[in-house]
């Protein structure tokens, strides 16, 4: 080495393992530096109390019973999107078209419960309503499975494509349904026999939503950590080639995930539509199977801790509403403090992988 070069000033390297606890330290004081980023940034752009501005994000959300339940529902639905992506990205297989299977799963069961309204009891249609939104989910989900199965295309591009066809399709039976006429919209389904409605649990709206989205939480989790197709997915994730090796039909693999991915989101329109709304929109799922993404892999995949990173995004979500309520700012100055958050939290990520090593003193001297 030259005897004038010096070693540089810090030099980055994998961290080890690291446990548990660590992580989350590293990602609580993330969001503390966060909090004290965006209490600055809103004294010097806003002249508002930084305090006043945190009390409205958590009244928000828990500002009242209905605020709490509305947030439990939320998170919920946002919840059982991001399950329904995870077993494909496992795989490394990038599903982006959550939001058009979802879609399709809704339209499925709009269609149930307008065209079968004066043919079936309610039980009957939400049992019909089940099937075909599972199905359709599926079924949409596996278009973009067996041509990359087959021809290995980019499953990136493809399903993200589907996501505009499915929102032409409800754009167009929105029109086909409209009720009342020239509206262009459907309005409320069987808005006085209540055919198709999910039943309700005592006085509690969302309850059954969130206690069918916990139950497939628990279920995924089994799936992807205790069972034979878990373990294809991980190999399958870690390494095709190795997968080919040891005897697993990666093809199959790859359409059985990517159908139980489209089955979960046609399960989340089926709960939107019976459950939630009632109703049908090109915009019922609000950009859940985008957001979806980053609750997936901020839980690094993990069904259990996707409740937490769920809770987050839905949280930070209502707070910036909440916040243009409350102070008549623009509703963009609320999710540009979610933003920073969100910068901090994901930021986190690389310090909870890597560590940066500094020079000492006198270090690098040849």
């Amino acid at each position: 080495m030259n005897k004038n070069q010096r070693s540089p000033l810090f030099h980055i390297a994998k961290r080890g393992a690291l446990s548990w606890y660590g992580a989350w330290a590293i990602r609580g004081g993330a969001v503390l530096l966060a909090l004290i980023c965006c209490g600055v940034i809103t004294s010097l752009v806003t002249g508002e109390d930084p305090l006043a501005v945190y009390k409205a994000i958590f009244e928000g959300s828990f500002g009242s019973s209905r605020k709490i339940w509305v947030l439990l529902q939320n998170i919920a639905m946002l919840l059982c999107v991001s399950l329904a992506v995870t077993p494909a990205f496992r795989m490394r297989c990038w599903n982006l078209g959550a939001e058009g299977q979802a879609l399709i799963g809704a339209l499925a069961s709009a269609a149930c419960m307008i065209l079968l309204a004066d043919k079936l009891p309610s039980w009957a249609i939400i049992l019909c309503m089940t099937v075909t939104s599972i199905l359709a989910g599926a079924v949409w989900a596996g278009i973009p499975a067996f041509f990359k199965a087959r021809f290995n295309t980019n499953e990136t591009l493809f399903t993200l494509m589907m996501n505009y066809v499915a929102t032409q399709l409800v754009s167009y039976y929105c029109v086909v349904w409209e009720s009342p006429k020239g509206s262009g919209q459907i309005g409320i389904i069987n808005p006085n026999s209540h055919l198709g409605w999910f039943p309700q649990i005592g006085s509690y709206k969302y309850l059954l939503n969130i206690l069918i989205v916990a139950a497939v939480c628990v279920a995924m989790y089994v799936y992807l950590n205790y069972s034979k197709h878990g373990y294809e997915i991980a190999v399958v994730g870690e390494s095709e080639r190795t997968a080919r090796y040891v005897g697993i039909k990666v093809d199959r693999v790859i359409v059985r995930t990517m159908l139980l991915s489209g089955a979960v989101c046609g399960l989340a329109g089926l709960l939107l539509v019976g459950s939630t709304n009632h109703t049908l929109t090109p915009t019922l799922v609000e950009g859940r199977g985008f957001t979806a993404v980053m609750v997936s892999w901020l839980a690094k995949f993990n069904p259990i801790w996707m409740i937490l990173t769920s809770f987050l995004l839905v949280f930070l979500g209502r707070g910036a509403g909440e916040i243009a309520t409350n102070f008549g700012l623009n509703s963009s100055f609320g999710d540009i403090l979610t933003g920073v958050i969100l910068f901090f939290i994901i930021g986190s990520e690389f310090f909870i992988n890597y560590e940066i090593h500094f020079r000492k003193s006198g270090e690098g001297e040849g």
